[in-house]
């Protein structure tokens, strides 16, 4: 039988992913959490068995074996239980939407392989920038948040290298070696891995000192940007992060934004994680002063509840994209007045994940996203009162957006222990498959993390979770030697 899509084997389509549809929302319906529960032993061996150069078993039987083998083990998000990372489930029409962009297989670099696909993501990129404040902005949509921070970095140097040849008449190369970005350690890394793709310095990023809060302090950024002019250097762009990974906390843009007008230099803000905050009808105003900014990174795969991948890149002035615009005859030529994606991308090919953020908001409207993102984030005021109130859990920053950072420290428990504790209960309750928490660093000393993105979850399934953790960390203080532990024992 042909296994390839074609008017042929439309039916048999048809019948395949129904079956696959049946079965995940047979999952959905009964899934009671996060994950399985089964050691990575048992997965390698599962996955191990598997003759990868067999004779080929059909299509359904196929489909079965993935069910069996990764659905059964797989990491439910929409699960209550599941708060450990900036993963969101996903919307309804956007999944839909996704079983069109894989069947039809566009290709969004050029118009004649996608055609009114290009037209509408490029309607989905003026109507984002236009809800950052951009008046004409442009962009295009990306893998993630690393690449559209990556390209950002990528416009910023380009604009750097040639100011620095208008200027002060500077060869690429002697600007390189001298090109600085300002960030914050709370910055997300892809900041530290863009410059060195790049090819800046080993020291090309200056790491500005933050707040309580983990904000970029504006004052210490205009030392930093004026000591370093002093020394030779030349500032590239200042990195100011709308919604931190462990904190959630937004840098203070507006005050960031009046320093870069200052000195000229480009203002790149991630709100990868906070741009669930350009559709809220409560809390826009904490964004106030992105609009300044001359790039934006937004992940619609995280506050706006999309299937990864689902990102962009947005610029306030569209002739900034030019700078990586490369042509080809094969695919466009100069001639070609046609409306290419290429052009904006560093892709090439590249999928439609617009179509599934169109169809969400054409299904729930914007406000009804905003209201959805609202949702998670009353709830996470509402677990910082929980956390504060208790008398074992410590709760250990504040934040703007979704994010719990807190211990498990009865009373009587040293900090060593209480620090020690933290990735020993981590490890038994994602062991458990239970619940899944995660864990980081702040001010040098460990922590529990909650990250909630799930606007049907409720207080009292979060206190659910805390009593695991209460659970998972009585049994482990009781035991007498904590590194002789069997932790999937203990997980059990």
């Amino acid at each position: 039988m042909p296994h390839i899509l074609t008017a042929a084997t439309a039916d048999d389509y048809a019948s395949s992913t129904t079956e696959v549809v049946r079965r995940l929302a047979g999952r959905f319906r009964t899934t009671a959490q996060p994950f399985s529960g089964a050691s990575r032993t048992e997965l390698q061996a599962l996955v191990d068995a598997v003759d990868l150069d067999a004779a080929g078993v059909g299509t359904n039987e196929a489909l079965r074996e993935l069910d069996d083998l990764f659905v059964r083990h797989a990491v439910w998000f929409h699960a209550p239980a599941y708060l450990a990372h900036l993963n969101c489930p996903v919307a309804v029409p956007a999944v839909a939407a996704e079983a069109i962009v894989s069947a039809v297989n566009a290709s969004l670099d050029t118009y004649d392989q996608s055609t009114a696909g290009t037209l509408m993501e490029r309607r989905l990129i003026e109507w984002t920038a236009s809800r950052i404040g951009f008046a004409a902005g442009d962009g295009v949509f990306t893998s993630g948040g690393t690449l559209s921070n990556l390209q950002a970095l990528l416009l910023a140097r380009e604009a750097a290298v040639a100011r620095a040849a208008a200027e002060l008449g500077l060869s690429r190369p002697e600007t390189l070696a001298r090109l600085v970005v300002f960030a914050t350690g709370s910055s997300h890394f892809s900041v530290q891995k863009s410059t060195l793709l790049l090819g800046l310095g080993d020291d090309a990023v200056e790491l500005v000192p933050v707040d309580g809060d983990g904000r970029m302090r504006p004052d210490r950024l205009a030392e930093s940007v004026d000591g370093l002019i002093a020394a030779g250097r030349i500032p590239m762009a200042v990195v100011a992060t709308a919604g931190t990974t462990d904190r959630g906390c937004i840098d203070p843009l507006a005050a960031i934004a009046d320093i870069c007008d200052r000195e000229g230099v480009w203002l790149h803000v991630d709100a990868a994680y906070g741009c669930g905050l350009l559709v809220s009808a409560t809390r826009r105003h904490l964004l106030d002063g992105i609009e300044r900014a001359r790039s934006v990174t937004v992940d619609y795969h995280k506050s706006f509840f999309q299937p990864v991948s689902s990102s962009a890149i947005v610029v306030r002035d569209p002739r900034d994209l030019a700078a990586i615009a490369w042509h080809a005859d094969y695919l466009n030529p100069l001639e070609n007045a046609e409306p290419n994606q290429v052009d904006k991308s560093l892709q090439t090919t590249r999928r439609f994940d617009a179509l599934k953020l169109w169809a969400t908001l054409r299904a729930i409207g914007a406000d009804g996203l905003g209201d959805l993102f609202d949702r998670v984030l009353d709830l996470t005021q509402e677990v910082h009162a929980a956390v504060a109130a208790a008398d074992d859990l410590e709760l250990v920053s504040r934040t703007d957006l979704s994010t719990v950072l807190f211990r498990y420290r009865p009373a009587g428990c040293p900090d060593a222990e209480a620090d020690r504790l933290v990735a020993l209960i981590r490890r038994v309750l994602f062991e458990s498959g239970r619940a899944h928490v995660a864990k980081t660093v702040i001010d040098g000393r460990p922590c529990l993390k909650l990250t909630l993105l799930n606007p049907e979850t409720t207080l009292a399934q979060v206190l659910d979770v805390f009593d695991l953790v209460r659970a998972a960390g009585d049994g482990l203080r009781d035991a007498e030697h904590l590194d002789d532990l069997d932790l999937e024992e203990v997980a059990r």
